[in-house]
């Protein structure tokens, strides 16, 4: 039996959990209900974008890691990443967080880059 929350759940936590705090969380592609891949865009007040997933480490758990981080210089290439990875997975969840220190709704220590 997988102990794997579903997608929908998690993200509609996610998103409450932000907005309790003062923030902001939205569904930019709504992926698989129960089984679907999510990616966390973490920024605040709309600035210094960053994507988060899940990656399986070799315990065989799935740990939160940064995987791309948002170029000022290029911003187009950020957005163009996320296109790619939903053409690649149509049961992937994209969802956006603005709130300070995003990263505590995931469990880790604040960004710092």
């Amino acid at each position: 039996m997988d102990a794997r929350l579903p997608a929908h759940l998690e993200v509609s936590g996610l998103i409450r959990s932000v907005g309790a705090d003062g923030g902001f969380g939205m569904v930019l592609s709504k992926g698989e209900r129960d089984a679907g891949t999510i990616l966390l865009v973490l920024v605040h007040n709309g600035v210094g974008a960053r994507v988060y997933e899940r990656m399986p480490e070799l315990d065989g758990t799935r740990q939160w890691r940064c995987t791309r981080r948002q170029d000022s210089a290029h911003p187009a290439d950020f957005q163009a990443y996320l296109d790619r990875r939903k053409a690649q997975d149509r049961d992937v969840w994209i969802v956006e967080l603005d709130v300070a220190q995003a990263e505590r709704f995931i469990g880790l220590e604040p960004d710092k880059g």
